[in-house]
This record gives structure tokens, sequence and C-alpha cells, in this order.
């Protein structure tokens, strides 16, 4: 009997405040997409007490406490992805609109950029998934109500 390994990995699409770009970083030193722009987020942790915790700890990790965003934590886009090493990841997806504040990467990534979304389909290098992502999410966004977000 096979066991079922999969990893809950929670991204963040962060889109400037008036909607006409997305926040990718460059990862540095990943396996599966080293040097290559995704959006922030990571793996829940046991400590993680809710999915907005995990969320909170993931982006002031990454990009640091003073960076503050509105996030949208009641839905997501979910894709999956198997892994070089055969775990599986499932990749939940948020909406987030950034309010202040200034990015203080990580070790994780070597560079950020805020990428026009009328550019990003020809933004090189990215993960594969981020123009189908990002089309869902900016969907979802004209739907929500300001008084739905969370700032983080």
């Amino acid at each position: 009997m096979s066991e079922l390994h999969f990893q809950y990995c929670q991204k963040i699409i962060v889109l400037s405040k008036d909607l006409t770009q997305v926040l990718l970083c460059k990862r540095k030193g990943e396996n599966d997409f080293d040097e290559v722009f995704s959006f922030i987020g990571g793996k829940m942790e046991v400590t993680d007490e809710t999915i907005l915790a995990g969320l909170t700890r993931e982006k002031n990790e990454e990009v640091g406490e003073d960076f503050k965003i509105n996030i949208y934590p009641t839905y997501s886009t979910n894709i999956s992805f198997r892994k070089k090493d055969g775990n599986t990841m499932i990749l939940p997806h948020y909406l987030a609109i950034y309010q202040n504040g200034e990015i203080n990467l990580n070790e994780e990534y070597s560079e950020y950029r805020w990428v026009p979304i009328s550019e990003i389909d020809s933004f090189e290098p990215k993960i594969p998934t981020i123009l189908s992502v990002l089309t869902k999410i900016l969907d979802l966004e004209k739907i929500t109500k300001e008084t739905d977000f969370i700032i983080i």
C-alpha cells in the first residue's frame, strides 16, 4: 500500500491598489522553480492555528511585517502540483490588495517586481500557472466587498 504525501501551501496574490499590477518574487535555491517568479506564500505549519494565521506568518516571513495587505480569506482558487521529490502540493491562492509598507525579502527570494497585469502573459520567467490563477483571482476581485477583507 502506498502512502499519500501532500503539503498545503498557501499562496497570496498581491495586487496593487489600483489593481493594474501584481507582485511576483523570484525564488532562490528552490528545487522545482529556482530563479523563477512566483506569488508569495508557503506551507502551512502545525503551529498555525488557522489558515489566516498561516497566511500572516508566511507574508511576514517572506516580505516583512511592515508590508501590509488587505487579504480576502474566505475563498481561494486551488491547484495541485507534483514536486520533483514526488510529494503533492495543494496550492490555494488567496486574493490580496497592497495597502502600504516596504517589501523586505527574506532569503527565499532574490528579487521582486510589480508586473503590469497587461504584460503578465509575456513576462518570464514565471511559474506556468500564474496567468490562469491570476485570471480567476481577478474575477473574484470583481465580486468582493471591502468589508470582506482583513488587513495583515
